[in-house]
């Protein structure tokens, strides 16, 4: 049974952050995973949690193991989801073609599915029916981006954070932390007249960038500067607090918040002078796009189902293996016996007379197996359908 247990869209920051699964931690949590399920994908950004499993037979796992397993407060329990097989498949499908992020259609998720999925196979926690499923899906979210082209309506929250800088035209920056949406944020701001960007990372000697506004600092000198910007990004994956409120105070400043757990002390909110934007606000802004892109993915919404219905058909004829298994060493048998035969007798008689006569048998076999098969469902009044089972096997021409 694929199981999925995740964090509510709705769940308010202050508990998703203690929801929240911190990079370091992934390939361990993976692994605690597997104490309960025979696999495990664990899709984990800063705007949701969502653990894949797969259980043996019908077995379903409770929402409460895994809260023992990740030491989490069984008090946040009401703002878990769940979701089993059919609802599993299709919520996968939707994620990863934009309908479930908190910035309706962005492209980041698509990514991070495909980060979720290799470290799965990287800590040898997925097997057929994820690896499956998450190939399929990933599938799903390229032809649904491409065809319904909403690289033409681009967003993300690292592009409506330099939107909203460039709108506050505000010149003086410093971003923290230099990952992935670091490095998109700068990426849209490059084009952008700021005089400077501090760049605060752990080793400043890593990072080459050719452009003489941009001053690599490390994390010890961070203070030194923050008296000099206007607008600071923190955009880290570290577990605690980076900023401080003594750090600015006295100091009007705007922060973009873009990590979770947060990096910025929820103090520093109490302070009129600086505006603090969190990843749930950043969402917010996004308005004037959000009607073009709802209406094109709504259009396109069929490429979803149809990869829906092909996982699903899979999945059935995934229930015919055993039976095909079964199928093969029969006829791994029967080709066995023939194959000893012939042996015994290939010196005492006419070998092409011989090889005619037990290919003929072998065909005769099966022949007469259809046959009794046939009669016995005509004495039961069901013959029809086995008939037209036999025809499509014994009568089709090559």
């Amino acid at each position: 049974m694929i199981q999925l247990i995740g964090i509510k869209s709705c769940c308010p920051i202050e508990i998703r952050e203690q929801l929240s699964i911190t990079p370091s931690r992934e390939k361990d949590v993976l692994q605690d995973m597997m104490k309960i399920s025979k696999e495990a994908v664990i899709i984990n950004t800063c705007n949701r949690t969502e653990i894949y499993v797969n259980c043996s037979d019908d077995k379903e796992i409770k929402i409460e193991e895994v809260f023992n397993l990740l030491n989490w407060n069984k008090e946040y329990i009401k703002y878990i989801f769940t979701a089993r097989d059919y609802g599993v498949v299709k919520h996968l499908m939707e994620v990863c073609s934009g309908f479930h992020s908190k910035i309706l259609g962005e492209d980041q998720i698509l990514g991070q599915a495909k980060k979720a999925y290799k470290m799965a196979l990287e800590c040898n926690t997925i097997g057929n029916q994820l690896q499956r499923l998450f190939q399929m899906a990933i599938a799903c979210g390229k032809e649904f981006r491409y065809k319904a082209q909403l690289y033409k309506i681009p967003v993300s929250s690292s592009s409506i954070v330099a939107k909203e800088i460039i709108r506050e035209n505000k010149k003086k920056i410093m971003m923290i932390g230099f990952g992935e949406v670091g490095k998109l944020v700068y990426k849209y701001l490059s084009s952008f007249d700021f005089t400077d960007l501090y760049l605060v990372v752990r080793d400043p000697k890593k990072i080459v960038l050719n452009d003489p506004r941009v001053k690599v600092i490390s994390y010890n000198e961070k203070n030194q500067f923050i008296k000099d910007v206007e607008i600071i990004i923190s955009c880290t994956s570290a577990p605690h607090i980076i900023i401080y409120k003594e750090e600015v105070e006295n100091h009007p400043l705007v922060i973009f918040d873009l990590s979770l757990p947060r990096d910025v002390d929820s103090e520093i909110e109490k302070l009129e002078y600086i505006k603090l934007y969190h990843i749930d606000d950043i969402g917010k802004m996004d308005k004037s796009n959000r009607e073009k892109r709802k209406v094109e993915m709504e259009k396109n919404r069929y490429i979803i189902e149809k990869h829906i219905d092909e996982f699903l058909q899979w999945e059935s004829l995934r229930e015919l293996a055993p039976l095909f298994h079964k199928m093969s060493k029969q006829g791994e048998h029967i080709h066995n016996r023939r194959f000893d035969s012939y042996n015994r007798k290939k010196y005492t008689k006419d070998n092409e007379m011989l090889v005619k006569t037990m290919l003929k048998s072998t065909s005769d076999y099966y022949l007469h197996r259809a046959m009794e098969v046939l009669k016995e469902e005509k004495l039961k009044g069901s013959e029809k359908q086995c008939q037209e089972i036999i025809e499509r096997i014994f009568l089709r021409m090559d």
